[in-house]
């Protein structure tokens, strides 16, 4: 069961911390009292206190010589306080002891309701505090665990993908010796058999290499630059172009400049215009604008192309490691491009995003911060 929300009630005469003990009954609080000034400083020593009441007039030490020390010790600098006297209740006083911190100021005699009300106030505000401060604690805990899930994930998919490539290279190895040593004894079918056997070894291997990029993309660091997007664009175009020529018609608007990782931002606008032209291909003048526009605090750049689309229902499986909205069989890749291009853009403090709709094209948008 948790601890009641302890109050300190300072005051020199007892009679008069009986009366603050009566008031306060019927609150669910634990009240510990005090009769001077440096038996309530022994006390802030050994307790965490929501509240203190304070009365002003005391001998050696008054009240606003206890709220000065309170408000100057590292433990008790937050600590609210209400001064409660018969004696000091003119304005000058009451602005002193505003002065010297204090939340409220009640001058007797009073009504109990409004200590009750006050008391109640400061105690839910302090059970608030400690509930947020537990909040952030499991927050920062959670964070850790997934931070080191994260980190043994990354190390799993690295060593599986490394441990795969061998496998696979004697897959391919011996698949084209018994092409080249054995082909003019298989018949058609054996032919075709061993065309997929290679067709496939292809394929995980370009899955595997896809995956070790991935891993590694979690280990980067990023070291930005005022990045200029159009040259970024040039040079991904052509690497595109050389590997497999399009008909695409391509539109390259002047792009803004943002601070960015340039070998990151490259792989970015690969993956994404790689898409645009795959996706778009198969339409009878396929067209790929690329764009950018500024916001309060981002810079937003944009592929859009005229190709398949996809349903906005499954929009949050495109992000995703191994996600397709498209077989295989309609159109190649191993499911990673867009993944790795929301890790980088993520790494980078920026968000991405994508609209669409079936046959009518795709929209694809990532935001970086402004510099």
């Amino acid at each position: 069961m948790d601890a009641k929300p302890k109050i300190l009630i300072v005051d020199d005469r007892p009679e008069n911390l009986v009366a603050l003990e009566t008031v306060l009954r019927d609150t669910d609080v634990e009240l510990v009292k005090a009769t001077s000034g440096n038996e309530a400083l022994k006390a802030t020593l050994y307790h965490d206190f929501a509240l203190a009441l304070l009365d002003i007039q005391m001998p050696e030490m008054d009240g606003y010589e206890l709220a000065g020390i309170l408000r100057e010790d590292e433990k008790t600098s937050h600590l609210p306080f209400i001064f409660i006297s018969a004696v000091y209740t003119d304005n000058l006083n009451v602005f002193k002891g505003y002065e010297k911190g204090a939340f409220s100021f009640i001058t007797k005699p009073f009504q109990p309701e409004i200590l009750i009300n006050k008391v109640k106030f400061f105690v839910e505000k302090h059970q608030q505090e400690i509930a947020l401060v537990q909040l952030n604690k499991n927050l920062a805990k959670k964070n850790e665990e997934l931070e080191y899930s994260n980190k043994e994930l990354e190390s799993f998919s690295y060593s599986v993908s490394h441990d795969l490539r061998a496998p696979l290279r004697a897959l391919h190895g011996y698949s084209k010796i018994l092409e080249e040593d054995y082909g003019e004894v298989l018949d058609d079918e054996g032919k075709r058999l061993l065309d997929n056997i290679q067709a496939n070894a292809r394929k995980m291997g370009t899955l595997v290499d896809d995956l070790l990029s991935f891993s590694r993309l979690g280990k980067k660091e990023i070291q930005k630059s005022p990045t200029n997007m159009n040259e970024l664009i040039e040079s991904a175009l052509k690497e595109i172009n050389n590997a497999s020529p399009h008909n695409a018609s391509i539109k390259v608007d002047a792009l803004l400049t943002a601070s960015a990782d340039r070998f990151l931002l490259h792989q970015v606008w690969i993956n994404l215009i790689s898409n645009a032209v795959k996706y778009s291909g198969k339409k009878e003048k396929p067209e790929v604008e690329i764009g950018s526009f500024k916001s309060e605090n981002e810079v937003v750049f944009y592929i859009k192309d005229n190709g398949v689309g996809f349903n906005m229902d499954y929009v949050n499986k495109l992000f995703g490691v191994f996600q397709r909205l498209h077989s295989s069989v309609e159109f190649e890749g191993t499911g990673i491009g867009l993944a790795n291009v929301q890790r980088i853009i993520l790494k980078h403090g920026g968000r991405v995003w994508a609209e669409g709709k079936v046959d009518e094209g795709a929209s694809f948008y990532f935001a970086l911060p402004n510099a």
